[in-house]
């Protein structure tokens, strides 16, 4: 698990109702999720970043003021729609390290946002940690994110951070004959917005 950061005070004005918990919904048109991977090619000189993105990201999640998220509070990739500027990379990750037609989608479930004030704030911005598990090539592991958010009345928006490793996961390094290596870490970011339910 990542180590945690201090949290940073947020600028926000608080909500009118301090009461129950608040419900949120992914915005599948708004939301992106991405994984970057340090690698080495055979035709630079130079490492660099391989990006993939997937706009296929759905979820629902409620938050209780104590901070911490009811059972059902879930966030789902479709990793089959990932995708980087090589598609014969796409081609091994997809069949040969994330699997995915055995293992079609990962999922985050939060369990605790940590520096994040009450009542959830409708203007402002803050920064917080969020623990929840990650579930990848059918093997689940505890992971810290690190969000922003910018709050409106009617949604939050914002993005996240964490980073894990394919041996966390069980999964195999990709080996493209255009890629001499590739780092084992894997920074995943998701950058998202949420309506707030009724």
């Amino acid at each position: 698990m990542a180590a945690r950061a201090p949290s940073v005070a947020p600028s926000v004005a608080p909500a009118a109702d301090a009461g129950g918990a608040v419900r949120l919904a992914i915005d599948p048109s708004a939301t992106q999720a991405h994984f970057r991977a340090r690698e080495q090619l055979a035709n630079r000189s130079f490492p660099s970043d391989a990006v993939g993105t997937t706009s296929e990201v759905a979820g629902n999640l409620t938050l209780g003021p104590d901070g911490s998220f009811a059972p059902d509070s879930q966030v789902t990739v479709t990793l089959g729609s990932l995708a980087t500027d090589e598609p014969r990379r796409d081609n091994f990750i997809k069949q040969n390290t994330l699997e995915t037609r055995r293992y079609p989608t990962a999922t985050f479930v939060p369990r605790t946002a940590h520096g994040l004030g009450w009542p959830l704030p409708t203007a402002g911005q803050a920064a917080f940690q969020l623990d929840g598990d990650l579930t990848v090539h059918g093997t689940t592991t505890p992971t810290t994110w690190d969000m922003t958010a910018q709050f409106a009345p009617d949604a939050v928006s914002g993005s996240g951070t964490t980073t894990v490793t394919l041996a966390q996961f069980g999964m195999q390094t990709p080996r493209v004959f255009t890629v001499l290596s590739i780092e084992d870490t894997i920074t995943l970011e998701l950058d998202f917005r949420a309506t707030r339910a009724p």
